[in-house]
Formats: structure tokens, sequence, C-alpha cells
């Protein structure tokens, strides 16, 4: 565990860098730039779970095949999922991002369906499963709930399971554009049932980094423990509002090799 007060001394130094890169400027060349593209809360969550799906590797490809989930679902995310036609699914032909292909798009869809028709949508699902300090167990409710119609074994691989010991980076991100309250318009903030002092910070390897250098995180593996561990230490920085230092770490990562 690390040392409280050095923890505690790290607070002006990441709120000043959480300010600096928690501006809306910054999300042009980030994947919560498509999901802005939308108005509609269903419309937002549909598009915004689905880039968030395919958001590892290059940002140009991801925005770029982000730009193209949005033409597959005709610019209606939430109308298509409803609606769609086994015809409609031809769409999605040809679609492919990494190991995310086709195949996969065709099952999210039917399962985003399966979702808002008969558990009362993303939010919902979330919220019922959700307990009084993590989200992680309703992450693991949520793919078991997703994975209930006839699909391919492969393709639960692209939906992360924290009680198999995954950071769930991508699942976390994007809970973190859903709930988290923010003034300067980069997270969406939507969801009202869900606590954002309960979100979990999107561990990858430019946070993971410097969360080890300043001394946040001491586990060497990005998995489910490690995020648990700096959960800890970035609630004790802003109880209310931890997450907010995922701009900060990634930033200085990302953006200042520091």
């Amino acid at each position: 565990m690390a040392n409280l007060s050095k923890i505690e001394n790290l607070k002006p130094f990441l709120d000043e860098k959480a300010l600096l890169y928690n501006q809306f400027k910054f999300i042009a060349t980030d994947p919560i730039s498509i999901p802005h593209k939308f108005q509609k809360k269903e419309d937002i969550e549909i598009i915004g779970f689905l880039i968030a799906t395919i958001a590892w590797g290059n940002r140009k490809s991801i925005l770029n095949n982000g730009e193209k989930l949005c033409k597959i679902l005709q610019f209606e995310p939430y109308d298509f999922i409803l609606n769609h036609t086994e015809s409609d699914l031809e769409n999605c032909n040809g679609f492919v991002h990494r190991t995310f292909n086709a195949h996969d798009l065709k099952y999210f869809i039917k399962a985003l369906k399966y979702i808002y028709t008969k558990h009362q949508g993303l939010e919902s699902v979330f919220c019922k499963h959700q307990i009084k300090d993590s989200l992680q167990p309703a992450i693991h409710e949520f793919k078991t709930i997703f994975f209930q119609l006839d699909h391919e074994q492969r393709t639960e691989k692209h939906v992360s399971d924290p009680e198999k010991n995954s950071a769930g980076k991508r699942i976390n991100m994007f809970l973190r554009w859903m709930i988290r309250k923010d003034t300067n318009g980069v997270d969406f903030g939507i969801w009202d049932s869900i606590s954002p002092s309960i979100l979990s910070c999107p561990l990858d390897v430019h946070s993971g980094r410097i969360a080890r250098e300043l001394g946040l995180l001491n586990r060497k593996q990005n998995d489910a423990k490690a995020v648990k561990e700096l959960d800890t230490n970035l609630r004790r920085l802003d109880p209310m509002d931890p997450v907010k230092y995922d701009f900060a770490l990634f930033g200085l990562g990302a953006f200042e090799s520091f």
C-alpha cells in the first residue's frame, strides 16, 4: 500500500494536470469524439459502447472505424438497434478493427437490442448490479447478460470481465464517459443512477506507467487487482470524482513523456 502522506502530497500536482487535460479541445483525436456527434441519450450510450469496444491500437484507425460504425447504424444508433432487419445487418459485412470483425459487430447489435428490449437499457443493467463501492461486479453481470443469446465463443473476448482479473480498460472508460459529471464537456454524465465516486480508472500502458512512477500503484501487472489498488489511492485524493485523475495520468504519459 502506498504511503498516505506521499499520496496526499501529490494532490495539488495531479489536480493541476487533471484540469489541464480535462478539456474539450483534446477530444478531436480521442475516441470520445465519436459519441459527441450525437444528442440523444440512447444514441450516445450505444455508439459510445461500440467505439469503446474497439478503442485499442492506432487512434486514427479507431476514429476511422468509429465513423464506419456510425454509417453502418445509419447515423441513428438507437433506432437501428431496435428496428434493424437481417438484411440491414449486411451493412456490417467487411467491417474489421483488429480482431473485432463483422460477426462480432452483428452479435453486438443483436445483444444491444436484447439489452434495450428486455433489460431496460445499458444504464439499467449497470445500475441494478452496482455495489456500494464498485462497478466491477456490475461489469461481470453485464457481460453475463450481454452474452445470453446464441453467439460464437470468440466474441466474448471483446467484453472484459473483472472476475477473470481483467483490468477492463475499455469498459471502465465507457463507464467514465457515461457517468462522470464533467463541467468541461468531455465526459457526458448522462447516467444519473450511478455515482461517479465508484468509477474505476481506465488502466492502460500510459496511466499504469505514470501511476507506478508516482507511487500510486505498486502492482506490476495491469489487471483487476491493480485497478483496485489504484482506485483506493485515487479516491483518497478525491472521493467524489476519483477518475478525473485519468486525465492527469494519461496526459502525463501520452503528451509529456513524464
